[in-house]
Parts: structure tokens; C-alpha cells; sequence
């Protein structure tokens, strides 16, 4: 990858890579350039900052933080930049990730975050608001985005095809396999 950033991908733990994974496969999909590092709010303050300057040193569009627990890093990121933040709640196995997404979309006035749904489709939702963002300025990345939907929308109706062609019943089975 080279040194430039698209979207700046900020993880709280190691352990929400998987879901970074998410974010990194639709990201590709679109050709974006993006970053990762992992910084926790609480404990690398310093690092997280330094994580920060070096996104939007390197043309950062848009940030992507992903937390679980009391997910006040992507509200720091927030407050440390006037770039747009997107925050991914992680579910967590006290609470689901509700405790995430409620710190997450409870931000005070001034210092907005988008939130997406917790967990997976968070990830992949948090990827596609970025590009969005980005699409605004750029028309080669509008038309990949109308293609997207395109093929989102086909699918669907593929998969309502089948359920008219199987019925209910064999329709149903078919997707506990």
C-alpha cells in the first residue's frame, strides 16, 4: 500500500481485527486506500493522537473507529479532528455490544460520530458510509457505488425468485442448510 490514506481505520484491541477484516474487504472492493493502527482511548492517549496527526498527514477522508465496552474512541477521534467519524460498536459477551452502541451514538453537541449497527454488518455498513463520504467529490466512485446498489438490489429479487419457484416450505429448508 502506498503512503497515501483514504479512510483511517482505528481499533481499540487487537482482538476487533476480525471486524476490521469487514471494513478492509468492502474498502478493497472499492480501491481505497486505507490505514489501520490499534489505540485504545483510555490507555494510549499519546499514541492514539500520533495515530491521528499521521491519518490526515497522509490525506485521510474519513475515520473508521471500531470499539466495544465503553467505546470512547471514536468520540476521542472526534474530538482531536474535523474529519468525519464513523463508530462501529463491537459486541461484547456482557452486553452484546448495546453498551457500545449507546456511548458511541450519545455524543455530546459539536463533536458528532455516525454509528452504524454493532458487530459485522457495522463493519461492512461503517466501509460503505466512508465511501459515500468520499463518492461525494469523486464520480468514478459514484458509479462504483450505483453498480454496488445495483447488484444489492439483484440479489434480492434473485432470492425472492427462488422463494416464488420453491414455495415457503422448500424455500426455508434450504436456508437452514
Amino acid at each position: 500500500m502506498e503512503n497515501r490514506t483514504d479512510v483511517a481505520i482505528i481499533a481499540g484491541s487487537g482482538s476487533d481485527s476480525t471486524l476490521v477484516g469487514e471494513t478492509i474487504k468492502v474498502l478493497d472492493e472499492f480501491k481505497l486506500f486505507y490505514s489501520f493502527n490499534i489505540a485504545s482511548a483510555h490507555r494510549t492517549t499519546k499514541h492514539l493522537k500520533q495515530c491521528i496527526n499521521g491519518a490526515e498527514s497522509s490525506g485521510a477522508k474519513v475515520f473508521i473507529a471500531v470499539a466495544g465496552m465503553s467505546a470512547a474512541l471514536p468520540g476521542v477521534i472526534a474530538s482531536e479532528t474535523i474529519l468525519p467519524v464513523i463508530g462501529v460498536p463491537v459486541e461484547c459477551k456482557h452486553l452484546a455490544g448495546f453498551d457500545a452502541l449507546l456511548s458511541i451514538s450519545q455524543m455530546p453537541k459539536g463533536v458528532p460520530v455516525a454509528t452504524v449497527a454493532v458487530g459485522k454488518a457495522g463493519a461492512i455498513n461503517a466501509a460503505i458510509l466512508a465511501v459515500q463520504i468520499i463518492a461525494v467529490a469523486n464520480d468514478d466512485l459514484k458509479a462504483k457505488l450505483k453498480s454496488y446498489k445495483i447488484k444489492l438490489a439483484e440479489l434480492v429479487v434473485k432470492e425472492d425468485l427462488k422463494l416464488q419457484k420453491d414455495g415457503f416450505k422448500k424455500y426455508i429448508t434450504g436456508l437452514k442448510k
